[in-house]
């Protein structure tokens, strides 16, 4: 129980997760099956984006899996029927990517959102939906800590799509009664995280240049401040949010506790692991022109709705994380032609 919530609530409701064979769905369908929740995960497998099956290989048994892309309306329309709560994770998260392949993030990051929102607005409209966006929606920040009335200027193509994402959801809310909330993600990290390539943040970068014995890149000067969250963390976020109507039809951020630079980030994560290097080169240019400075954010006005506040320092969750890879590396370092 935290500021009302009552997570117990979970136990027996029919629960769907989109995204769920990845990196936060995993976790989070894992929590949901602890909290003894009917679990639905569906999930694309589409390689680049981070479904794997090996997340969910001590929970495969306790869940239902449904390999479908959330593109597609017909699945959507049988999928959200009867669901209690929708957590909805399925995305395109890469920054480069959306970039380099604008129609392809359209896609997953707008069109699937409209076709799962319209599967709920035709059969549940009672569904309850959290919806996860990310702090790429306020561009390069005017000011920080960044709170939920800063400017959304995105300065890349995900972050106008997820934008849109988010704000179909607000709308629906608003307009069709459809109970939604969305959560703008800072740098989440932990078990799970797709390691294959560097086109989804930093920190899995990194943890798979320390894992195989390479020299990390940091890009700039190093001195770019960000905050991050354990994925637990992020987890019990969407949990309370989830498990009340008080925020329906709000955003909130999360953030950490903790604010470092790149470089304090990637000394910490060497001192964890006990070896590694690293060096300061200059931005690649397509890196450069969408970089966003320093950010992070505050996350007062979700602590005020539910209790929240991240529990789990920056150390401790490197330490997690590395334990977690050094036992499972072969799941998830075959690399992608």
């Amino acid at each position: 129980m935290l500021s009302g919530v009552n997570l117990e609530a979970y136990r027996g409701r029919d629960c769907l997760v989109t995204g769920g064979l990845g990196f936060l769905g995993s976790n989070l369908s894992r929590a949901l099956v602890l909290l003894d929740a009917k679990v639905t995960i569906v999930d694309s497998l589409i390689p680049e984006y981070g479904g794997n099956p090996w997340n969910v290989h001590d929970i495969e048994d306790r869940v239902h899996i449904n390999i479908a892309d959330v593109r597609d309306g017909t699945s959507m329309r049988q999928l959200v029927r009867g669901r209690e709560v929708i957590f909805n994770l399925a995305g395109q998260v890469s920054h480069i990517d959306s970039m380099r392949d604008p129609y392809t993030d359209l896609e997953i990051n707008c069109r699937s959102q409209l076709s799962i929102l319209e599967a709920c607005r035709a059969n549940n409209r009672d569904v309850k939906i959290v919806y996860a966006g990310t702090r790429q929606q306020y561009g390069k920040p005017r000011y920080l800590p960044v709170d939920e009335h800063h400017l959304v200027q995105p300065t890349d193509v995900n972050g106008i799509n997820k934008m849109a994402g988010e704000w179909y959801h607000i709308l629906y809310a608003n307009v069709y009664g459809l109970r939604a909330t969305s959560l703008r993600l800072t740098n989440s990290y932990g078990p799970g995280m797709l390691l294959k390539h560097g086109r989804q943040g930093f920190i899995p970068w990194f943890v798979r240049k320390i894992l195989l014995g390479e020299p990390i890149e940091v890009f700039g000067t190093g001195e770019q401040k960000r905050d991050m969250n354990y994925v637990d963390d992020v987890v019990r976020a969407f949990l309370l949010v989830g498990a009340t109507d008080a925020t329906n039809g709000e955003v909130y951020n999360l953030g950490g506790s903790e604010v470092v630079s790149l470089r304090g980030f990637v000394e910490t994560l060497i001192a964890v692991a006990g070896r590694g290097s690293y060096g300061i080169v200059p931005f690649p240019e397509e890196g450069r022109r969408i970089d966003i400075g320093d950010y992070f954010g505050s996350f007062e006005k979700l602590r005020a709705a539910v209790g929240w506040e991240p529990r789990i320092g920056v150390a401790e969750g490197l330490r997690r994380t590395l334990e977690y890879y050094e036992a499972n590396l072969p799941h998830y370092i075959e690399e992608i032609a």
